[in-house]
């Protein structure tokens, strides 16, 4: 190892978003009571700063750290500076939002991936509002980051249950996971689709968002609203019905796998292919 006690990046999203403050406040209350690691946990400010999260994990690069996890903005933007840091013989453990394959590929590398699967989680969700609006229902999707996989899969999982329960969607735009964002194109859309009945946001910070507008508009619970995340600040607006449904994928979680399956290569273990992690359904009786 190049130092006595290992040092691991944590480079993370947007630690202006909820979900990754949280995630970072478990990854380093594990490091410090494994006691065996220094942890550097990182993140950007937006969810859409790619080149800022590149230059951190070169930052790392150059720091000399033995291990990264790393959950990337962009899929394809952050694959050149994974290889630069598994050719500087750093282990690197990808979380939450998978990296491009087939660009992994192209160099020769194969990654462990701890993360759950978004298009099932999301299709499952998306389900409780289909089974509520029932057949030809109007719905408007709010997707994340384009560039993002685990936006494509949500994206995915929500279309899979538009089409199997008949649903009409009436429009699918990106708000880049943020609050602001979903309130200023929720609010364009729904002018423009006045009858929208069902509103899909691929994160509980965008839910809130279309949320904010429709308590402005005194629309709540009239128009139906699922997100994704379980953040914290959405749990209340789950239990007054605000919000229909939304997933539990554990984030804080994740982190702490990701860091645990760093160590762990560090130890020699080789570990490949895609580590599932847990989701669950929750809803207001729930």
């Amino acid at each position: 190892m190049k130092n006595q006690i290992p040092v691991v990046g944590l480079v993370m999203k947007s630690l202006q978003a909820e979900f990754f403050q949280n995630m970072k406040k478990a990854a380093v209350e594990y490091a410090d009571k494994r006691g065996d690691l220094e942890l550097k946990a990182v993140g950007t400010e937006s969810q859409t700063e790619i080149e800022k999260q590149i230059q951190l994990v070169e930052e790392l690069i150059d720091q000399g750290v033995n291990a990264l996890v790393v959950i990337p903005i962009d899929s394809k933007a952050l694959v050149a500076p994974v290889v630069k840091a598994v050719r500087a013989d750093i282990e690197v453990i990808n979380i939450d939002i998978m990296l491009d394959k087939k660009l992994l590929n192209m160099h020769h590398i194969e990654l462990v991936f701890v993360g759950p699967d978004n298009e099932m989680a999301a299709k499952t969700v998306a389900d409780v509002l289909a089974r509520e609006l029932g057949k030809r229902g109007k719905v408007i999707i709010l997707e994340g980051v384009p560039g993002a996989i685990n936006a494509q899969q949500r994206k995915q999982g929500f279309i899979k249950s538009i089409e199997e329960f008949g649903l009409n969607l009436l429009a699918s735009e990106t708000a880049n996971w943020e609050t602001e964002q979903a309130e200023a194109i929720f609010s364009e859309l729904w002018q423009k689709y006045p009858d929208v009945e069902g509103v899909m946001c691929s994160n509980d910070a965008m839910a809130i968002g279309v949320i904010n507008v429709l308590e402005a508009a005194g629309k709540t619970r009239k128009i139906k609203v699922i997100g994704f995340d379980h953040d914290k600040s959405a749990r209340p607006l789950i239990k007054e019905g605000k919000l229909l449904a939304t997933i539990d994928c554990f984030g804080s979680q994740m982190a702490v796998l990701g860091i645990d399956y760093a160590m762990r290569a560090l130890s020699g273990e080789n570990h490949k292919g895609w580590i599932k992690t847990k989701m669950e359904l929750i809803t207001g009786t729930k």
